[in-house]
């Protein structure tokens, strides 16, 4: 049913847009690099990619990457505070909790997801940093492997060679005592530049105990030779934030904190801190044979937490570094008379992982728990683009990978606070994944095309996943180790591209197999592979530009995310028997809605705006669909009014037009039966900025 009334939608999409008159697309020949790992033009290709530039970024309401993202077909997104994109995680089609472990997220083509379960920093990427962000959808597992279940989302900086000499300084007021400021220098002489930015964000924010510090730096030197391309990239950035929980709804008990007191703390002494490092360099030269890419990484972050836990505390300081050395090899050569462009490439990455864990921050030097892990993963694939005909495209490839993790756990019993602890057995596991790729694409008019892919991706439990509670005895530290996640996906679309906007109607679905997930409902089991499960959906996106002044943008998305089978056994602490065979998964909302314009209605004039609709969804912990109580569906509308003149830009921004008391996470409580833990985002708020350019 669901494919038959996608596929009437698709058709109908085909056939309404068949009576406009076609615009030959006379624009010039965009790049993407995710869908090859090289720049390569990508309209011809069968791939399911949306470019958000330069000039997207600085129209937008948009304050954070996430916002932006979310602004997108297939995004949702989940913010724990509304403060600078701290803690938010971005889902693409319909993964819920672990959105962020099967999205995977690069900047500058590099991986931003580690092997724990800490997420993307992105307060760490300023806006004004990005020259475009890349979203290709269903397929990268092959070209990036672990974790590309769904897609990727590859965000690129600014390039010195791609802007001229000039400095921007910026300052930014708003709602919750939130400041923030930018200065961002870039120059280029002959082959030679180099650019950087930095950027301190400061904010009490909306909730009590929830101010947040940020600071940033970044900068890239660059070389240009008459066949080589060398770029070194450095950054550091620093984040000290209060932690405020969530708002306590218990009927049973007559609490609603989130009516009562919605901004105030449940935990007022949580905190945590991170500091990061990182360099990237690439090098690419052109042979005889094609192009060469060498790409070597580096990055490294401290995390130091404290959860006071009423009274028994938890400070945690976890030390993570990777390593990662990838080249790569594009051979652009006729095969049988045809133009066929063969990538080849290799991936190496390594983690070292250190956690400890105290009773307090003066204790840390003789922790009760210190947890060492050391993860490799090394891969080789292959990616072949064929244009057959002049009108047909096929895109094949294969990745196999190999994935080995060692873990120790060193328990001191007589630190303070470990007298009733316990310290996991040493493990270790070895696993090898694969992924492939078959897709095609066929130019059916000039503007009308029809793309099809299918493919199987994977993803490798992290050290956080692996690392709990177990038993006997009960609550013992051990090494869980699971079975590598698995899923084939299929998609089919049709789009039609003119110099002027951009119509794209796409199904997709998805099955899943042995999906890492959390069972918080049986004791002595943390993570756990899940029975089979699955996420159907349809996108529709519409873009339209009418003259230099106006453009408007709408995209709907529709998401079904189901475990096909299975029960979760339960324990005497919680539900029994929990039969999860047809019922929704958590955090996944059905509907989602993005309405988008911006106006330039006069000379130096524009006005930008976004309206966004989510459909109600289960809340986290909720995968027997028993609770009876959903995140409600929302309605936000933003607001950005800006004027330029010469080297000024001036803007003000209003978010949360209406008003609207919201929120987009909530968990259940597995142990009061009505009982669950919300928390609120940002009312109506407003910001004012002011930018200037030294040219």
């Amino acid at each position: 049913m669901f494919f038959r009334i996608g596929t009437a939608a698709v058709l109908s999409a085909t056939a309404w847009c068949a009576m406009a008159a076609e615009v030959p697309v006379t624009i010039g020949e965009p790049v993407i690099v995710t869908a090859t790992r090289f720049e390569d033009r990508y309209l011809d290709k069968p791939v399911n990619a949306t470019v958000i530039t330069a000039e997207d970024i600085r129209n937008s309401v948009a304050r954070t990457v996430p916002d932006l993202l979310s602004e997108q077909a297939g995004v949702i997104i989940h913010d724990f505070f509304g403060n600078n994109a701290a803690t938010t995680t971005v889902d693409l089609r319909g993964f819920g909790v672990t959105g962020t472990q099967n999205t995977l997220i690069l900047l500058d083509g590099r991986r931003l997801a580690d092997n724990d379960l800490s997420g993307v920093q992105w307060s760490a990427i300023p806006l004004a940093a990005v020259e475009r962000i890349e979203i290709v959808r269903g397929s990268g597992a092959v070209l990036y492997g672990d974790g590309a279940t769904t897609g990727v989302i590859n965000i690129i900086t600014k390039s010195p060679s791609r802007i001229g000499n000039l400095a921007v300084a910026q300052a930014m007021a708003g709602s919750y005592d939130t400041v923030e400021g930018q200065i961002y220098a870039n120059y280029f002489a002959g082959s030679f530049g180099f650019n950087f930015i930095g950027s301190s964000y400061n904010s009490n924010g909306y909730r009590d105990n929830n101010t947040n510090r940020q600071s940033n730096f970044q900068a890239e030197v660059r070389h240009l030779g008459e066949r080589s391309d060398t770029s070194l990239k450095i950054g550091t950035d620093n984040q000290g934030i209060r932690l405020p929980g969530g708002r306590l709804v218990d009927p049973s008990a007559g609490i609603n904190l989130l009516e009562t007191d919605r901004r105030g703390a449940a935990t007022p002494l949580d905190w945590a801190q991170r500091v990061g490092n990182r360099a990237m360099f690439d090098w690419l030269y052109e042979t005889g044979a094609g192009q060469f890419n060498l790409g070597i990484g580096y990055r490294d972050k401290e995390q130091t937490s404290y959860f006071d836990q009423g009274g028994f505390p938890d400070f945690r300081v976890a030390d993570l570094a990777v390593w990662s050395f990838s080249p790569r090899m594009k051979f652009a050569q006729p095969l049988g008379g045809v133009p066929n462009t063969l990538v080849a490439g290799f991936d190496w990455y390594r983690w070292d992982y250190q956690l400890r864990v105290s009773n307090s921050q003066a204790n840390i030097t003789q922790p009760f728990n210190t947890v060492d892990a050391i993860q490799e993963n090394v891969a080789v694939y292959l990616h072949n683009t064929t244009q057959l005909t002049p009108r047909l495209s096929l895109v094949a490839g294969a990745r196999s990978e190999r994935y080995q993790i060692d873990a120790s756990d060193f328990f001191d019993p007589t630190a303070p606070g470990g007298a009733f602890g316990s310290g996991a057995a040493p493990g270790h596991q070895e696993e090898s994944e694969y992924a492939y790729e078959l897709a095609l694409r066929y130019q059916l008019t000039a503007q009308w095309a029809a793309i099809g892919r299918l493919g199987r991706s994977y993803r490798f439990a992290n050290v956080d996943e692996i690392y709990e509670f177990g038993g006997p005895p009960l609550f013992s530290r051990e090494f869980q180790f699971l079975r590598p996640q698995s899923a084939e996906s299929y998609d089919v679309g049709v789009e039609r591209r003119t110099a002027r906007g951009l119509l794209r109607a796409t199904l997709f679905l998805i099955d899943v197999t042995d999906e890492i997930h959390l069972d918080i409902f049986s004791t002595g089991i943390g993570n756990t592979n899940l029975p089979p499960s699955r996420r159907r959906g349809l996108e529709l996106e519409a873009q339209q530009s009418y003259g230099p002044s106006l453009r408007l943008a709408a995209n709907y998305t529709f998401t079904d995310a189901e475990f096909l089978e299975g029960v979760l056994p339960g324990s005497a602490f919680t539900q029994q028997n929990v039969s999860i065979a047809g019922k929704a998964v958590p955090l996944v909302p059905r509907h989602k809605v993005n309405l988008a314009a911006t106006w330039a209605f006069a000379p130096k004039w524009r006005l930008s705006a976004l309206a966004s609709y989510v459909s109600d969804q289960f809340m986290d912990n909720d995968e027997g669909n028993t609770f009876g109580v959903k995140i409600p569906s929302y309605t936000l509308a933003d607001l950005k009014l800006a004027w330029h003149e010469g080297g000024w830009r001036l803007s003000a921004a209003v978010n949360n037009l209406f008003n609207e008391k919201y929120y987009n996470y909530a968990v259940r409580s597995q142990i009061v039966p009505d009982r669950y833990s919300a928390y609120p985002l940002p009312e109506r708020n407003f910001m004012v900025a002011a930018e200037y350019t030294f040219r």
